[in-house]
């Protein structure tokens, strides 16, 4: 199909290009992919998040940059890209919760809030005058004694996950989830992960002051955030960790080294012992040619 320019069809969000795509909606998500790093794990004992603050400047308070978002007891969501679009989500969450209390007499699940704000987000994809969401959440939390994880999508699609990534390197925090994800990760184990994911978004670099762990509790069901101490505590293993295997990768490489210059040094010698053993009987192929032919003329 012929590839359709832009120019024209992303004037109005309601305006599909000829080739069905909505180009208000994919800027909108550029704008996520251009946010911070967001994650979300699901473990045996409850969910945590975990953002990467990014703090652009040391005059800005860190505790100030909200990324990790307290929706009710049970729930929170982290977010990514336009953070004034996240605090709206947010306002409209908690008001969402606060409903359900009082109209069910019970806490809102963590699957109704997900449905929720993707139709809510979905709702803004339809009309003329507006514009989506520039922005993606993790919404998770505990519901029925399970836990759950939810990402959506500045389009409104919503999709369940074990563990999920948003913004900034979503692909190889992905990656690595794939690799090192297990059904019955612990939380202590799940922490790590989540800083491994960022560590490996943000291409190695990562500091205490810009991570930020938030974690809902299986068993109380109840949110908290993990003191900045023990934030630099698992920063600190993992840096430790990854020099750890950057020592042995370069002792790994200096052994394949060795054993190839090794090689390479036997190699030569077998292939000069090998030219020595032609030189010597060429060289005694000749003399016993010189003493037949001496022969020969004698006996003439």
């Amino acid at each position: 199909m012929q590839q359709f320019q832009s120019a024209g069809y992303d004037r109005a969000l309601t305006l599909f290009s000829p080739d069905g795509r909505l180009f208000q909606i994919e800027y909108a998500r550029e704008a996520v992919k251009r946010g911070t790093t967001a994650i979300g794990i699901k473990s045996k004992d409850g969910v945590i998040f975990a953002v990467d603050k990014k703090i652009k400047s040391k005059l800005i308070e860190p505790t100030s940059v909200e990324k990790i978002f307290k929706i009710d007891e049970h729930i929170a969501t982290a977010s990514s890209g336009l953070v004034a679009d996240a605090r709206r989500l947010v306002d409209i969450a908690r008001n969402q919760a606060q409903v359900n209390r009082l109209r069910y007499h019970e806490p809102i699940s963590v699957t109704g809030l997900a449905k929720y704000l993707g139709d809510l987000e979905q709702m803004y994809t339809q009309s003329g005058g507006v514009r989506p969401f520039g922005i993606s959440l993790i919404i998770g939390g505990v519901s029925d004694d399970e836990c759950k994880i939810y990402e959506t999508d500045p389009s409104g699609a919503i999709v369940e996950y074990k563990a999920t990534a948003i913004g900034l390197g979503r692909d190889k925090a992905l990656d690595l989830f794939e690799e090192k994800y297990e059904d019955d990760i612990s939380i202590e184990d799940a922490i790590d992960l989540a800083i491994d994911g960022i560590y490996e978004a943000n291409g190695g670099k990562v500091t205490q002051d810009s991570i930020e762990i938030s974690i809902i509790d299986k068993e109380t069901a109840k949110y908290g955030k993990v003191p900045e101490d023990e934030v630099e505590v698992y920063v600190k293993k993992l840096l430790d960790r990854k020099e750890e295997e950057r020592l042995e990768a370069e002792r790994k490489a200096e052994e394949e080294r060795e054993e190839k210059e090794a090689r390479k040094a036997q190699l030569k010698a077998e292939r000069q012992e090998q030219e020595s053993q032609e030189s010597e009987e060429s060289s005694t192929d000749e003399e016993t040619k010189e003493e037949d032919d001496s022969e020969d003329q004698t006996d003439e």
